[in-house]
């Protein structure tokens, strides 16, 4: 077993009533006989990055040997500073739908665009006309009618009527300046070509023209480029003493499927941890008397399961390394300034 001050370093201990060590302990002269001031080449030998599972616009990877505040860090700049494009202003033209101006703008306004960030400029403070460089133009025009070939019994609008349904995908990209040879082959659009922005009956219409430009989720959430990114810690879950026959069964029901694992040796139902990575905490083990002794739950404190799911604009993979970037850029701009500061 490990000794005290070696649990207190590396784990987060999870009680029945509260969780045991969660200050963080990187700093030195924290425990006796340990030197744990930070170092560099230990850092670079311990540090590791293990990329879990990638499917289509998730990504769930592993950052081990970092600090809490360093993991903060780069989930606040997944959410609030990596930029993308988003419908900043809509020029309305006409609209006789029942959605009203401000609703139908902050509508588009939320709908993800795919349109590499990157290609762009920010938009200059108080800067009226869009360019080809800082601005993406989209139009909206659609105007719903009556079917006349429509049954006469039919009480269905998508019988009924065309066009009842203004969807993303009426929205078109019209190419500002010389953007036709900037991006000869972009495809600007909609993320998603389904999203409901209005319903219409015959005669309403809605013709508006839309300015995108790129921002970051500070400003406003609808630059965020992802719907979520988070992290945990690793769990870690350890059995006191051998937990056989029903206790095993009991204690098997107590975690999430597949982290106990029952195995039959020489007779005998044992317990033993098999995926402590799949487990919530739920804690209920601590219900059962007869088991909650034999049991320790913590989390391993230096390693971070992140899971990272984009909007669809980048692909999450790309999102990680620029937040990256702009953690490096914040603190290549702290060196400058230490630097240009005349020392007192």
């Amino acid at each position: 077993a490990r000794s005290g001050a070696e649990e207190m370093r590396e784990r987060v201990v999870l009680g029945e009533f509260g969780v045991r060590n969660v200050h963080t302990t990187d700093f030195p002269g924290n425990y006796p006989g340990y030197d744990d001031a930070w170092d560099r080449q230990r850092f670079e030998e311990e540090f590791r990055v293990d990329v879990i599972r990638e499917e289509d616009g998730a990504l769930e990877f592993d950052m081990v040997g970092i600090d809490a505040a360093i993991a903060n860090a780069f989930r606040r700049i997944l959410l609030a500073e990596v930029p993308t494009m988003a419908v900043e202003k809509v020029f309305v033209y006409n609209n006789t739908s029942i959605v009203q101006d401000e609703i139908l703008a902050h509508r588009l306004g939320l709908i993800p665009i795919r349109a590499d960030p990157r290609l762009f400029e920010y938009r200059n403070q108080g800067d009226e006309e869009g360019t080809e460089i800082d601005t993406l133009q989209f139009q909206l025009k659609i105007k719903c009618s009556r079917n006349p070939q429509a049954a006469k019994e039919s009480s269905d609008p998508n019988e009924l009527y065309f066009n009842h349904k203004v969807y993303s995908k009426h929205m078109t990209w019209v190419p500002l300046g010389n953007q036709t040879d900037l991006f000869p082959d972009a495809d600007f659009r909609p993320v998603h070509d389904d999203i409901l922005i209005a319903l219409l009956r015959p005669g309403q219409e809605i013709d508006v023209l839309m300015h995108c430009v790129k921002g970051i989720g500070k400003d406003h959430a609808k630059f965020s480029p992802v719907a979520t990114a988070s992290y945990r810690l690793l769990p870690d879950i350890t059995l006191l003493q051998p937990i056989e026959d029903e206790a095993a069964e009991t204690l098997q029901k107590c975690f999430s499927p597949g982290v106990i694992e029952v195995q039959n040796i020489k007779g005998k139902k044992v317990a033993r941890v098999a995926n402590a990575r799949l487990d919530t905490f739920s804690r209920e083990v601590f219900r059962h008397e007869s088991l909650k002794n034999l049991v320790r739950l913590a989390r391993v404190r230096n390693h971070y399961i992140f899971s990272v799911e984009s909007t669809g604009i980048l692909p999450p993979d790309v999102l990680v390394s620029e937040a990256i970037k702009i953690l490096m850029g914040k603190c290549q701009r702290f060196l400058n300034e230490l630097d240009s500061v005349p020392m007192e």
